[in-house]
């Protein structure tokens, strides 16, 4: 005797729903003038847009190219500060920092500055690194 049992794998909910891709999640200034062009370009001659709203719509666009531009300034000014951490830090070889180790404030001659990952790390003439923003104190050698 046959049954003819449904194949579990066929249900509807084991199907596996196809992932949709649409582009880019964000849109920047040229997808909105795009659509400011298209939307020029298919508007009805018999009732145009409105003064009002097309120059509401360019003070947009204008702001949304103003704040690109300062994203981007802000990023270089940040890869720029990130550079200058090292140079900065320099100064402080030769000369003797303190931290604090728990209850116990340390103290040692920084001999080398190293950056890695965005974080200026000293190295102390007794062997051991630390992290520059650990220092309290950095005084002349002497």
């Amino acid at each position: 005797m046959t049954t003819n049992a449904i194949d579990g794998s066929l249900w509807l909910t084991n199907a596996v729903q196809p992932e949709r891709k649409t582009g880019n999640q964000i849109l920047g200034k040229d997808d909105f003038l795009k659509i400011l062009l298209a939307q020029l370009e298919n508007q009805d001659p018999l009732n145009p847009m409105e003064d009002k709203d097309f120059i509401a719509q360019m003070a947009s666009f204008s702001s949304l190219e103003q704040m690109m531009n300062i994203a981007n300034l802000m990023q270089q000014w940040m890869q720029a500060s990130s550079r200058d951490a090292l140079l900065r830090y320099s100064e402080w070889i030769g000369k003797t920092v303190h931290w604090q180790d728990g209850e116990t404030t340390m103290s040692a001659v920084v001999q080398s500055v190293m950056q890695k990952d965005g974080q200026v790390t000293l190295g102390l003439d007794n062997g051991t690194t630390i992290a520059a923003d650990a220092v309290v104190k950095v005084e002349q050698k002497g």
